[in-house]
């Protein structure tokens, strides 16, 4: 698969399918692994870590996911390739500093990412739409066996400690998914609590986002960003269709500093990808609807009004 046609699509993760998705936009896991009796990256000279990376990477382009997946080495890759990688969280800001020596490899659904030679040998990564931390596992936990059988790789039963090493995966899965299902849980009480006390500051909020959002002729990333975190809450709420969720999140990606520069094909100073950037969200928004916020009041419960709360 060419750069261009992964860029081309946004990776199935983002498209907002999984468990608790108004919350948890993606769920990733990853597993590290490095070959017996190597020198770690980091340690290692030009030599052996392109001995490694050529010993790693034909054995990670055999796996049955891996078919027809995205493969580059580091240095054959652009800075602006790198961070829009980076953007997407298929390699890390690490990664992106490694040339020579150093590849990546993912999957066309980009669910599956393999980093070769970043800190470690190996970093396997799987990444899941919402709260789907278990399936993530299970899909990484089947790569590693696949290559743990093709490749060497260190280990020492020996080697424990109180928190992650000696622990069973399952478990760590287990125990974090309860800890993200309380926070998810607060966080629906926490939206709740704001409308019913204060439902005219939170309809000024999605308005307001709405309104700047549509008709901004220059945006920052920092404030898009937040505004579109807002057009999202509106969306849980009901203030907007549910099947616009995707085009919201596809805009997270697609406004960030390097696909902006990547997809207009020029280098953009701050400013004109300010200006690049709200223009891309004006295009989007323009068949976008308007905020319906009396449906959102009322689908939230009664004795909501459209006026001011006893609070203010």
């Amino acid at each position: 698969m060419k750069f261009s046609n992964m860029l081309s699509t946004a990776g199935e993760w983002l498209r907002g399918e999984g468990p608790h998705h108004q919350v948890v936009i993606s769920s990733r896991v990853r597993l590290a692994r490095n070959l017996r009796n190597r020198a770690f990256p980091g340690w290692a000279k030009k030599a052996e870590r392109t001995s490694i990376l050529e010993e790693i990477r034909s054995r990670v382009e055999e796996l049955p996911e891996m078919q027809d997946a995205f493969s580059e080495g580091l240095q054959d890759l652009a800075a602006l390739d790198k961070q829009v990688l980076v953007e997407r969280h298929l390699i890390s800001r690490e990664h992106a500093a490694k040339g020579a020596g150093s590849a990546v490899v993912v999957n066309r659904r980009q669910t599956l990412s393999v980093m070769i030679n970043e800190e470690d040998h190996l970093r396997m990564q799987s990444i899941r739409s919402g709260l789907q931390l278990k399936q993530a596992f299970k899909l990484v936990d089947k790569v590693d066996t696949a290559l743990e059988s093709k490749l060497d790789f260190a280990f020492d039963p020996q080697l424990s400690n109180q928190t992650t090493l000696g622990e069973k995966e399952e478990d760590i899965i287990n125990r974090l998914t309860k800890v993200i299902e309380t926070i998810i849980d607060k966080e629906h009480d926490a939206r709740q609590t704001l409308l019913q006390r204060k439902p005219s500051t939170l309809c000024d909020q999605i308005g307001r986002a709405y309104g700047v959002l549509t008709y901004a002729h220059a945006m920052p990333s920092k404030e898009a960003l937040n505004l579109l975190s807002v057009i999202k809450i509106g969306i849980d709420l009901g203030a907007f269709p549910e099947h616009q969720r995707l085009q919201i999140d596809e805009l997270f990606i697609e406004t960030q500093p390097a696909h902006l520069q990547k997809n207009s094909q020029q280098k953009l100073n701050a400013e004109e990808r300010d200006y690049l950037r709200a223009q891309i969200i004006r295009d989007r928004l323009k068949i976008f609807p308007k905020p319906d916020i009396s449906k959102m009041v009322r689908e939230s419960g009664p004795g909501l009004t459209n006026g001011p709360s006893n609070n203010e």
